[in-house]
Protein backbone atom coordinates (compact mmCIF):
# COMPACT_ATOMS: atom_id res chain seq x y z
CA UNK A 1 0.00 0.00 0.00
CA UNK A 2 1.05 3.68 -0.68
CA UNK A 3 -0.37 5.39 2.04
CA UNK A 4 -0.02 4.40 5.39
CA UNK A 5 -3.06 3.36 7.42
CA UNK A 6 -4.32 4.78 10.57
CA UNK A 7 -6.83 4.31 13.14
CA UNK A 8 -9.92 6.68 12.28
CA UNK A 9 -10.40 7.82 15.25
CA UNK A 10 -7.03 8.29 17.18
CA UNK A 11 -5.03 8.47 13.65
CA UNK A 12 -2.79 6.09 15.25
CA UNK A 13 -0.65 3.66 13.07
CA UNK A 14 -2.33 0.40 12.71
CA UNK A 15 -0.67 -2.73 10.81
CA UNK A 16 -3.01 -3.81 7.62
CA UNK A 17 -4.67 -6.88 9.89
CA UNK A 18 -5.71 -4.86 12.38
CA UNK A 19 -9.60 -5.56 13.46
CA UNK A 20 -9.45 -3.02 16.84
CA UNK A 21 -7.35 -0.09 17.77
CA UNK A 22 -4.73 -0.94 20.17
CA UNK A 23 -4.39 2.48 21.78
CA UNK A 24 -8.72 4.02 21.70
CA UNK A 25 -9.95 0.38 20.89
CA UNK A 26 -12.16 1.53 17.84
CA UNK A 27 -12.76 -1.35 15.90
CA UNK A 28 -12.58 -0.66 12.50
CA UNK A 29 -12.68 -2.46 9.21
CA UNK A 30 -10.09 -1.60 5.81
CA UNK A 31 -12.13 -0.43 3.04
CA UNK A 32 -9.74 -1.97 -0.16
CA UNK A 33 -10.95 0.92 -2.84
CA UNK A 34 -9.81 3.94 -0.71
CA UNK A 35 -7.10 1.86 1.35
CA UNK A 36 -8.24 3.31 4.24
CA UNK A 37 -9.80 2.19 7.81
CA UNK A 38 -13.41 3.11 8.68
CA UNK A 39 -14.96 2.75 12.26
CA UNK A 40 -17.35 0.29 12.65
CA UNK A 41 -20.76 0.44 14.31
CA UNK A 42 -21.33 -3.10 15.11
CA UNK A 43 -21.11 -4.97 12.12
CA UNK A 44 -21.00 -2.20 9.32
CA UNK A 45 -19.68 1.08 8.33
CA UNK A 46 -20.37 4.42 6.58
CA UNK A 47 -18.23 5.95 4.14
CA UNK A 48 -19.40 8.92 1.76
CA UNK A 49 -22.65 7.38 1.68
CA UNK A 50 -21.76 3.92 1.15
CA UNK A 51 -22.70 1.27 3.71
CA UNK A 52 -19.93 -1.24 4.13
CA UNK A 53 -20.72 -4.25 6.28
CA UNK A 54 -17.63 -6.63 8.10
CA UNK A 55 -16.69 -9.91 6.17
CA UNK A 56 -18.79 -12.90 7.24
CA UNK A 57 -14.76 -14.10 7.81
CA UNK A 58 -14.00 -11.37 10.67
CA UNK A 59 -14.15 -13.92 12.98
CA UNK A 60 -11.09 -15.42 11.63
CA UNK A 61 -9.06 -12.24 12.00
CA UNK A 62 -10.45 -11.02 7.79
CA UNK A 63 -11.14 -6.93 8.65
CA UNK A 64 -12.01 -6.44 5.21
CA UNK A 65 -15.51 -4.57 4.30
CA UNK A 66 -18.16 -5.47 1.98
CA UNK A 67 -20.08 -3.25 -0.24
CA UNK A 68 -23.65 -3.75 0.69
CA UNK A 69 -24.29 -4.21 -2.77
CA UNK A 70 -22.13 -7.13 -3.32
CA UNK A 71 -22.86 -10.59 -3.91
CA UNK A 72 -21.40 -12.52 -1.24
CA UNK A 73 -21.31 -11.54 1.77
CA UNK A 74 -17.24 -12.58 1.95
CA UNK A 75 -14.92 -10.07 0.57
CA UNK A 76 -12.86 -10.56 -2.62
CA UNK A 77 -10.17 -12.18 -1.20
CA UNK A 78 -12.38 -14.66 1.00
CA UNK A 79 -14.08 -15.58 -1.77
CA UNK A 80 -10.90 -16.50 -3.64
CA UNK A 81 -10.65 -19.48 -1.61
CA UNK A 82 -11.86 -22.39 -2.67
CA UNK A 83 -11.09 -25.17 -0.52
CA UNK A 84 -10.40 -24.34 3.27
CA UNK A 85 -10.74 -27.20 6.39
CA UNK A 86 -13.73 -27.87 7.83
CA UNK A 87 -15.78 -25.77 9.78
CA UNK A 88 -15.40 -28.04 13.18
CA UNK A 89 -11.76 -28.43 12.48
CA UNK A 90 -11.03 -25.09 14.51
CA UNK A 91 -6.94 -26.01 15.04
CA UNK A 92 -6.63 -26.04 11.20
CA UNK A 93 -8.78 -22.84 11.01
CA UNK A 94 -6.30 -21.05 13.56
CA UNK A 95 -3.74 -21.60 10.93
CA UNK A 96 -5.76 -20.62 8.46
CA UNK A 97 -6.53 -17.32 9.35
CA UNK A 98 -2.43 -16.55 9.53
CA UNK A 99 -2.11 -17.99 5.69
CA UNK A 100 -5.49 -15.71 4.71
CA UNK A 101 -4.24 -12.40 6.25
CA UNK A 102 -0.56 -13.18 4.00
CA UNK A 103 -3.48 -13.71 1.18
CA UNK A 104 -4.99 -10.57 1.97
CA UNK A 105 -1.59 -8.65 1.91
CA UNK A 106 -0.94 -10.25 -1.72
CA UNK A 107 -3.86 -8.99 -2.72
CA UNK A 108 -3.80 -5.32 -2.06
CA UNK A 109 -0.65 -5.65 -3.97
CA UNK A 110 -2.23 -7.17 -6.57
CA UNK A 111 -4.53 -4.44 -6.86
CA UNK A 112 -2.24 -1.81 -6.27
CA UNK A 113 0.02 -2.72 -9.53
CA UNK A 114 -3.34 -2.96 -11.52
CA UNK A 115 -3.01 -6.26 -12.56
CA UNK A 116 -5.94 -8.62 -14.66
CA UNK A 117 -7.62 -10.52 -12.49
CA UNK A 118 -10.54 -13.69 -12.99
CA UNK A 119 -11.54 -15.82 -9.83
CA UNK A 120 -11.76 -19.47 -10.00
CA UNK A 121 -15.62 -19.21 -10.13
CA UNK A 122 -15.64 -17.13 -12.73
CA UNK A 123 -13.77 -18.58 -15.59
CA UNK A 124 -12.18 -21.94 -15.80
CA UNK A 125 -7.99 -21.17 -15.51
CA UNK A 126 -9.64 -18.23 -13.01
CA UNK A 127 -7.44 -17.61 -9.55
CA UNK A 128 -8.08 -19.55 -6.70
CA UNK A 129 -6.90 -21.16 -3.37
CA UNK A 130 -7.15 -24.59 -2.00
CA UNK A 131 -6.07 -24.09 1.60
CA UNK A 132 -5.24 -27.31 3.28
CA UNK A 133 -3.81 -28.45 6.11
CA UNK A 134 -1.01 -31.66 6.20
CA UNK A 135 -2.11 -31.50 10.08
CA UNK A 136 -5.36 -32.41 10.00
CA UNK A 137 -6.28 -35.89 7.85
CA UNK A 138 -2.85 -37.04 7.67
CA UNK A 139 -2.38 -36.44 4.13
CA UNK A 140 0.63 -34.74 1.97
CA UNK A 141 -0.20 -31.50 0.92
CA UNK A 142 1.94 -30.12 -2.09
CA UNK A 143 2.24 -26.92 -2.36
CA UNK A 144 2.02 -25.60 -6.18
CA UNK A 145 0.17 -23.57 -9.28
CA UNK A 146 -2.20 -25.51 -11.48
CA UNK A 147 -4.31 -24.14 -13.91
CA UNK A 148 -4.98 -21.32 -12.00
CA UNK A 149 -5.68 -22.85 -8.43
CA UNK A 150 -2.75 -22.13 -5.65
CA UNK A 151 -2.51 -24.78 -3.06
CA UNK A 152 -0.76 -24.07 0.38
CA UNK A 153 -0.19 -26.47 3.43
CA UNK A 154 -2.11 -24.59 6.72
CA UNK A 155 0.81 -26.30 8.39
CA UNK A 156 3.57 -24.03 7.29
CA UNK A 157 1.98 -21.49 9.00
CA UNK A 158 4.03 -23.13 12.19
CA UNK A 159 6.99 -21.53 12.79
CA UNK A 160 8.88 -24.89 13.73
CA UNK A 161 7.39 -26.89 10.56
CA UNK A 162 8.43 -23.78 8.12
CA UNK A 163 11.84 -23.06 9.53
CA UNK A 164 12.75 -26.92 9.84
CA UNK A 165 11.90 -27.25 6.10
CA UNK A 166 14.02 -24.16 5.35
CA UNK A 167 16.47 -25.54 6.75
CA UNK A 168 16.56 -28.88 5.14
CA UNK A 169 16.07 -27.05 1.73
CA UNK A 170 18.81 -25.25 2.26
CA UNK A 171 16.94 -22.19 1.53
CA UNK A 172 17.99 -18.41 2.76
CA UNK A 173 14.31 -17.25 3.52
CA UNK A 174 10.98 -19.19 3.40
CA UNK A 175 7.51 -17.20 4.41
CA UNK A 176 3.69 -17.83 3.61
CA UNK A 177 4.04 -14.59 1.81
CA UNK A 178 6.84 -15.54 -0.18
CA UNK A 179 5.28 -19.13 -1.28
CA UNK A 180 2.16 -16.79 -2.62
CA UNK A 181 3.57 -14.23 -4.43
CA UNK A 182 5.66 -17.18 -5.85
CA UNK A 183 2.73 -19.32 -6.85
CA UNK A 184 0.86 -16.51 -8.00
CA UNK A 185 3.97 -15.59 -10.61
CA UNK A 186 3.07 -19.12 -12.05
CA UNK A 187 -0.75 -18.21 -12.40
CA UNK A 188 0.52 -14.72 -13.96
CA UNK A 189 2.88 -16.38 -16.51
CA UNK A 190 -0.04 -17.38 -18.42
CA UNK A 191 -1.92 -14.13 -18.16
CA UNK A 192 0.62 -11.95 -18.77
CA UNK A 193 2.59 -13.47 -21.57
CA UNK A 194 -0.09 -13.77 -24.32
CA UNK A 195 2.16 -13.42 -27.55
CA UNK A 196 4.58 -15.37 -29.49
CA UNK A 197 7.24 -13.00 -29.31
CA UNK A 198 6.35 -12.21 -26.05
CA UNK A 199 6.84 -15.96 -25.12
CA UNK A 200 10.89 -15.72 -27.19
CA UNK A 201 11.71 -13.44 -24.90
CA UNK A 202 10.33 -15.04 -22.19
CA UNK A 203 12.37 -18.38 -23.33
CA UNK A 204 15.59 -16.54 -23.71
CA UNK A 205 15.83 -15.48 -20.50
CA UNK A 206 14.58 -17.96 -18.70
CA UNK A 207 14.84 -21.61 -20.75
CA UNK A 208 12.02 -23.33 -22.57
CA UNK A 209 9.20 -24.15 -19.91
CA UNK A 210 8.54 -26.77 -22.29
CA UNK A 211 10.89 -29.23 -20.78
CA UNK A 212 9.35 -32.23 -19.23
CA UNK A 213 8.89 -30.82 -15.20
CA UNK A 214 8.70 -34.44 -14.31
CA UNK A 215 12.49 -34.58 -15.41
CA UNK A 216 13.43 -31.26 -13.92
CA UNK A 217 12.07 -32.33 -10.55
CA UNK A 218 13.80 -35.35 -10.18
CA UNK A 219 16.94 -33.80 -11.41
CA UNK A 220 16.90 -31.33 -9.75
CA UNK A 221 16.68 -33.02 -6.29
CA UNK A 222 19.00 -35.67 -6.95
CA UNK A 223 22.05 -33.39 -7.97
CA UNK A 224 20.56 -30.22 -6.58
CA UNK A 225 21.90 -26.90 -8.45
CA UNK A 226 24.61 -26.61 -11.15
CA UNK A 227 27.89 -25.30 -10.11
CA UNK A 228 27.75 -21.47 -10.35
CA UNK A 229 24.06 -21.33 -10.12
CA UNK A 230 24.96 -17.97 -8.16
CA UNK A 231 25.76 -15.78 -11.85
CA UNK A 232 22.45 -16.49 -13.32
CA UNK A 233 19.61 -17.24 -10.99
CA UNK A 234 18.13 -15.18 -7.76
CA UNK A 235 18.05 -18.77 -5.78
CA UNK A 236 18.51 -22.33 -6.05
CA UNK A 237 15.27 -23.51 -6.54
CA UNK A 238 14.77 -21.28 -10.11
CA UNK A 239 17.53 -23.40 -11.74
CA UNK A 240 15.22 -26.10 -11.23
CA UNK A 241 12.87 -25.59 -14.12
CA UNK A 242 12.26 -22.25 -16.67
CA UNK A 243 8.66 -22.44 -14.71
CA UNK A 244 10.39 -21.99 -11.67
CA UNK A 245 12.73 -19.11 -12.44
CA UNK A 246 10.11 -17.39 -13.43
CA UNK A 247 7.98 -17.75 -11.11
CA UNK A 248 10.98 -16.92 -8.31
CA UNK A 249 11.62 -13.87 -9.96
CA UNK A 250 7.97 -12.43 -10.39
CA UNK A 251 7.85 -13.54 -6.78
CA UNK A 252 11.57 -11.14 -6.06
CA UNK A 253 10.08 -8.58 -8.11
CA UNK A 254 6.73 -8.66 -5.16
CA UNK A 255 9.08 -8.57 -2.13
CA UNK A 256 11.06 -5.60 -3.67
CA UNK A 257 8.45 -3.04 -5.14
CA UNK A 258 6.20 -3.88 -2.02
CA UNK A 259 9.18 -3.17 0.62
CA UNK A 260 9.79 -0.19 -1.09
CA UNK A 261 6.29 0.80 -1.18
CA UNK A 262 5.91 0.32 2.24
CA UNK A 263 9.43 2.26 2.91
CA UNK A 264 7.93 5.18 0.76
CA UNK A 265 4.59 5.13 2.87
CA UNK A 266 6.31 5.60 5.70
CA UNK A 267 8.63 8.25 4.98
CA UNK A 268 12.06 6.45 4.51
CA UNK A 269 14.60 7.92 3.02
CA UNK A 270 18.49 7.81 2.89
CA UNK A 271 20.42 10.81 3.02
CA UNK A 272 23.31 11.07 1.38
CA UNK A 273 24.94 14.13 3.79
CA UNK A 274 24.58 11.61 6.69
CA UNK A 275 24.70 7.73 4.95
CA UNK A 276 27.88 6.01 3.45
CA UNK A 277 25.57 3.83 1.00
CA UNK A 278 25.20 6.19 -1.23
CA UNK A 279 26.51 9.55 -2.64
CA UNK A 280 22.79 10.85 -3.53
CA UNK A 281 19.57 10.74 -2.01
CA UNK A 282 17.69 7.52 -2.25
CA UNK A 283 13.80 8.75 -1.49
CA UNK A 284 12.02 5.04 -2.43
CA UNK A 285 8.54 5.69 -4.92
CA UNK A 286 4.93 4.46 -3.77
CA UNK A 287 4.46 3.64 -7.11
CA UNK A 288 7.27 2.56 -9.93
CA UNK A 289 4.76 1.91 -12.38
CA UNK A 290 6.72 4.99 -14.72
CA UNK A 291 9.86 4.61 -13.63
CA UNK A 292 12.24 1.86 -15.40
CA UNK A 293 13.69 -1.36 -14.01
CA UNK A 294 17.44 0.27 -13.48
CA UNK A 295 15.16 2.86 -10.55
CA UNK A 296 13.61 -0.35 -8.99
CA UNK A 297 16.89 -1.79 -8.47
CA UNK A 298 18.87 1.17 -8.48
CA UNK A 299 16.51 2.07 -4.82
CA UNK A 300 16.61 -1.59 -3.84
CA UNK A 301 20.06 -1.78 -4.02
CA UNK A 302 20.83 0.79 -1.13
CA UNK A 303 17.36 0.34 0.81
CA UNK A 304 18.10 -3.32 1.00
CA UNK A 305 21.70 -2.46 2.35
CA UNK A 306 19.86 -0.18 5.01
CA UNK A 307 17.75 -2.98 5.94
CA UNK A 308 20.22 -5.57 6.47
CA UNK A 309 22.03 -3.64 9.04
CA UNK A 310 19.08 -2.80 10.79
CA UNK A 311 18.56 -6.68 10.92
CA UNK A 312 22.40 -6.95 11.70
CA UNK A 313 22.43 -4.71 14.71
CA UNK A 314 19.67 -6.83 16.06
CA UNK A 315 21.49 -10.31 15.30
CA UNK A 316 19.49 -11.30 12.47
CA UNK A 317 20.23 -12.42 9.71
CA UNK A 318 20.22 -10.08 6.46
CA UNK A 319 16.40 -8.82 5.53
CA UNK A 320 17.44 -9.54 1.87
CA UNK A 321 20.16 -12.27 1.33
CA UNK A 322 19.99 -12.55 -2.06
CA UNK A 323 22.23 -10.83 -4.91
CA UNK A 324 21.08 -9.55 -7.81
CA UNK A 325 23.35 -9.75 -10.90
CA UNK A 326 23.44 -8.72 -14.13
CA UNK A 327 21.21 -11.68 -15.77
CA UNK A 328 19.11 -11.76 -12.88
CA UNK A 329 18.40 -8.01 -13.45
CA UNK A 330 17.35 -8.66 -17.21
CA UNK A 331 14.70 -11.05 -15.32
CA UNK A 332 13.56 -8.48 -13.30
CA UNK A 333 13.14 -6.28 -15.72
CA UNK A 334 10.58 -8.85 -18.07
CA UNK A 335 8.76 -9.19 -15.12
CA UNK A 336 8.53 -5.23 -14.46
CA UNK A 337 7.60 -4.58 -18.51
CA UNK A 338 5.14 -7.45 -18.38
CA UNK A 339 3.44 -6.12 -14.90
CA UNK A 340 2.90 -2.57 -16.16
CA UNK A 341 2.03 -3.16 -19.69
CA UNK A 342 -0.93 -5.71 -18.36
CA UNK A 343 -4.28 -4.56 -19.39
CA UNK A 344 -6.78 -4.97 -16.59
CA UNK A 345 -9.70 -6.92 -16.52
CA UNK A 346 -13.38 -5.73 -16.71
CA UNK A 347 -14.79 -8.29 -13.83
CA UNK A 348 -16.95 -5.89 -11.98
CA UNK A 349 -16.77 -8.13 -8.42
CA UNK A 350 -12.40 -7.70 -8.62
CA UNK A 351 -13.05 -3.34 -9.81
CA UNK A 352 -15.18 -3.48 -7.18
CA UNK A 353 -12.83 -4.65 -4.05
CA UNK A 354 -9.79 -4.33 -5.91
CA UNK A 355 -9.30 -1.25 -7.52
CA UNK A 356 -6.17 0.09 -8.71
CA UNK A 357 -4.78 3.13 -7.56
CA UNK A 358 -3.90 4.61 -11.00
CA UNK A 359 -7.80 5.73 -11.79
CA UNK A 360 -6.24 6.65 -15.38
CA UNK A 361 -5.58 2.74 -15.65
CA UNK A 362 -9.39 2.04 -14.97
Amino acid sequence: MSTTPRCPSCRRFVTLDTLACPDCGTEMGLQVISRAFIALRGDRASDDGTTWYTCSEREWGCNWLVRDDAPAGRCISCRLTRTRPASDDTIALEKLAKVEEAKRRLMLQIGDLGLPLRPWYATDGGLGFDLLSSRSDGRKVLIGHANGIITIDLAESLDDVREALRVRLGEPYRTILGHLRHEIGHYYQNVLITDDDTWARCRDLFGDERESYRDALARHYKTGAPDGWQKSFISEYATMHPWEDFAESFAHYLHIVGTLQTAAAIGMRLDAGASTLRDTDVVPRGTYHDEPIGRVLADWAAMSQGFNRVNRSMGLGDLYPFTITTPVQRKLGFVHELITRAPLTSDEQVALALAPRDPERA
